[in-house]
């Protein structure tokens, strides 16, 4: 199915790609946009990964210099049955994270050092885990793309103005038809983004939950990372927001309403999905136990959670414990080499 829906996707870009190469400089225009179209397309299908993780200048890592970051998604992957993707850390103090590439064999998950910093080890668990759901639900290959193409259209909308203002193209529209290809190809290409993104997100909570094994986890560190990303900007998104729908949370400012024009849903409709997950699970669990065999005299143990941490199945009551990874989010520090963010 995902598969289907990739093919329909990359047919609608790639007609709007030819739309607009029309309204720039007629049949002629649009069948150097289907060769562009059909290039880009080909391009993105084995380049893409690579493009936004040099976009965000991420920075592959493994169990020597980032060994528990590295042991948290390795942990996960063998708990979703998938195989381990290359992991990467993005020197950026905003928290977030996204996954690419092309299938899970050619996967990667990065997350940003701002991330590991501000967040507890259950969160970032919980959300690499998120990360990994999309890995395992095949949306990384489609969002990559989409992030490709729609940079692609957005930068000839752009360059409408000088590509169609001559008179020697055969331009059927004349100025009206590039200034409609200014306007309506990245707007086209964003609202492409959003239904992507949008429809997508709440799979992946809901997944990703189910991967973690707590969906409070996921929601008190979309909480925290939509707090972050309101107060620290990324410039690096700021530069490129074609790629913003692959974030779990908008890197960008401003665009936080759970309507039309907004790439992700709503933090806070996200967390009460994830809220009612968690209440469900308990509900759950309550009607087993009273299914089993009578309660014993002592009260029972609290269940090992899936990193070693022994967790009551309710959220606690206290205060979050502080960040377990101090100042140093990539691990203890080795004497005779430092990791990339050392």
């Amino acid at each position: 199915m995902n598969t289907l829906r990739t093919a329909m996707l990359l047919a609608a870009m790639t007609a709007l790609f030819m739309g607009v190469g029309y309204l720039i400089g007629g049949s002629g225009g649009m069948a150097i946009a289907l060769l562009i179209a059909a290039g880009t397309n080909l391009f993105s299908y084995w380049n893409a990964d690579k493009m936004v993780l040099s976009m965000n200048r991420a920075v592959e890592v493994d169990e020597k210099n980032a060994p528990e970051y590295y042991a948290i998604v390795q942990g996960l992957a063998k708990r979703a049955g998938l195989p381990m993707p290359k992991t990467y850390l993005i020197d950026n103090p905003q928290p977030n994270a996204f996954a690419t590439g092309r299938n899970p064999e050619n996967a990667a998950v990065a997350a940003s050092t701002g991330l590991l910093q501000r967040l507890s080890h259950e969160e970032v668990a919980a959300v690499m885990a998120h990360e990994l759901a999309h890995v395992q639900h095949r949306d990384t290959l489609t969002m990559t793309i989409v992030a490709t193409l729609a940079g692609a259209i957005s930068m000839l909308g752009n360059f409408a103005f000088f590509l169609g203002g001559s008179r020697d193209n055969n331009n059927p529209f004349g100025f009206v038809g590039v200034l409609v290809a200014m306007i309506v190809a990245p707007f086209a290409a964003m609202i492409v983004q959003m239904a992507v993104s949008r429809t997508r997100e709440y799979e992946a909570d809901r997944r990703g939950a189910e991967i973690c094994g707590n969906p409070l986890w996921l929601a008190s560190a979309l909480g925290k990372i939509a707090r972050g990303a309101e107060r620290i900007p990324n410039e690096d998104a700021e530069r490129n927001p074609a790629m913003a729908h692959l974030f779990i949370i908008n890197p960008l400012h401003g665009e936080r309403m759970d309507n039309l024009f907004s790439t992700h849903p709503s933090t806070e409709n996200r967390i009460a999905a994830l809220q009612e997950m968690a209440r469900a699970m308990g509900s759950a669990a309550q009607a087993s136990r009273r299914q089993a065999s009578p309660p014993p005299t002592q009260p029972d143990e609290p269940t090992a959670g899936p990193w070693g941490k022994r967790t009551e199945s309710a959220p606690p009551a206290e205060p979050p414990k502080p960040n377990p990874w101090g100042r140093n989010p990539t691990g203890p520090r080795n004497a005779g080499r430092r990791g990339p963010w050392s």
